[in-house]
């Protein structure tokens, strides 16, 4: 049986005492500002002071409210996501608990969302746990990685999806997922792969847990310095406070950018992103 965990509801309609997995259970996707692609959000996990990562990875952010509620977003979306930076630090795990799988399947959902890794042309670490999980998994490479020349062996059971660009970019992965009848994205990072899909105006919505911790390191943000420069420096994108619940001292947000305000960049990442 899974923990509980009460949060009060700060924004909009505010209530206190609410149970944690009733508050998010019926979670409602906006529509994507374009009918052709896949909606996508990030789900980042920051300390007070905007550091998305400790010693390399999240770990230790937050606590187990949190990472429940990871898993909960997850059940809204067909698809869950992340950068091969990830996987290479962490392993990425995507996998929902048999409560929330069972969730899933009574609304004639599969009971796992597809899991899906957006690589560059460097290696990738095939001996990860990734690979073998009993959960639908696809891999995104560019167009020179060792995977799609056949350089390297794809173990059994995921599928490969070959970019025609060294890097894949988010508005062809977008489209991509589409054409296979995934209608939602949700991102887990990397802070690389964050930015690549906000400049190329493929983010949708943002859910931010804010962890009441501090590290004051150079630790990498929820998203890295767009390369090339950002098209948001004289311009900030704006985004429109959805929700805010409180647990104990961690805020959870969700933010949204609004249809029309979305421009379409293009992004080339000159390294292997995560």
């Amino acid at each position: 049986m899974a923990d509980q965990f009460t949060v009060d509801r700060l924004w909009p309609d505010p209530e206190q005492g609410l149970d944690l997995d009733a508050a998010f259970r019926d979670l409602v996707l906006p529509a994507p500002p374009d009918a052709r692609r896949v909606l996508v959000a990030t789900n980042m996990v920051t300390t007070v002071d905007g550091r998305a990562q400790r010693m390399g990875t999240a770990e230790g952010l937050s606590g187990r409210a949190d990472r429940r509620l990871m898993r909960l977003y997850r059940v809204a979306y067909d698809a869950v996501g992340s950068g091969v930076g990830t996987l290479r630090a962490t392993d990425f795990w995507s996998t929902l608990p048999q409560d929330l799988a069972q969730r899933r399947a009574e609304k004639g959902r599969p009971p796992q969302p597809l899991s899906v890794v957006i690589a560059g042309s460097g290696p990738v670490p095939t001996d990860r746990r990734w690979f073998g999980w009993d959960q639908p998994r696809l891999l995104v490479v560019g167009a020179q990685s060792p995977l799609a020349s056949g350089e390297m062996r794809m173990p059994a059971g995921t599928d490969l999806l070959v970019a025609p660009t060294d890097y894949p970019e988010p508005g062809w992965v977008a489209d991509q997922l589409a054409e296979r009848g995934i209608g939602s994205l949700l991102l887990e990072g990397g802070p690389t792969t964050n930015a690549a899909f906000l400049a190329a105006g493929c983010l949708d919505e943002l859910y931010w847990t804010v962890g009441a911790r501090v590290l004051a390191t150079e630790a990498l943000p929820m998203l890295t310095a767009i390369r090339g420069g950002s098209p948001f420096a004289d311009a900030p994108r704006e985004a429109t406070l959805v929700s805010a619940h409180r647990f104990e001292s961690e805020l959870f947000l969700r933010y949204r950018f609004e249809s029309e305000l979305f421009l379409r960049y293009r992004f080339e990442a000159v390294s292997d992103g995560g």
